[in-house]
């Protein structure tokens, strides 16, 4: 299952906001060798605020496996912040548009499950775009990541812009539509037949 988590509710999902973030460090501090600020093993930004939704995919108390935060444009963003020219002369701002960043799974992980838990994530993403009635997307990535990962689930992606080099990575902007047959794909893709997500008393977007 993938938990659907911020601030408001974190009490409810035991360790899973700080096991998020110290997977988070193994990826990106680690492995990747990003320069991001981190603290007792723990990577952060300044975009881990109350607003940001974190979809963090375990099974039961296990270790976690996989993350992704998303963030509305409604409130400070990645992209917007950091690397509007990125986004070609479009820096939205709208409840029906979102960031998804910090896009993780666990390299120790065997390589078939590390694949499911990629494609689950996508799927969970969708599925929360879904009932949130958000519309798209926007990522920075890799492009090999969009396209053996996130266009392989099923959905359509518009590249924003050139690729730039990030640490020492060519990454691109790029948009992702979030519809039903997106989600349905995505679902199919992994042998889901339901909900995948995991949430906790209201609807998680409100509490952000």
């Amino acid at each position: 299952m993938i938990e659907v988590v911020n601030w408001a509710n974190s009490h409810a999902f035991g360790d899973s906001l700080a096991a998020h973030h110290r997977l988070r460090h193994k990826c990106f501090i680690e492995r990747s060798g990003w320069d991001v600020p981190s603290h007792d093993g723990m990577e952060y930004d300044q975009f881990d605020t109350p607003a940001a939704i974190y979809l963090i995919r375990r099974e039961a108390a296990g270790p976690v496996q996989g993350v992704v935060r998303l963030l509305p444009t409604t409130r400070p963003y990645m992209l917007q912040e950091l690397w509007p020219d990125l986004l070609a002369g479009d820096v939205p701002s709208s409840p029906q548009v979102w960031e998804a960043t910090r896009f993780g799974v666990d390299d120790d992980l065997e390589p078939p499950l590390k694949r499911r838990v990629a494609l689950e994530l996508v799927a969970g993403c969708l599925e929360f775009g879904q009932a949130q009635g958000i519309e798209r997307y926007l990522v920075l990535s890799q492009q090999m990541i969009l396209r053996r990962t996130i266009a392989a689930a099923g959905c359509a992606i518009r590249l924003l812009g050139e690729s730039h080099t990030l640490a020492s990575y060519p990454v691109v902007a790029a948009e992702i539509q979030v519809n039903a047959a997106a989600l349905a794909s995505a679902r199919a893709k992994t042998g889901l037949h339901g909900s995948i997500l995991r949430q906790h008393g209201a609807d998680a977007a409100e509490a952000a």
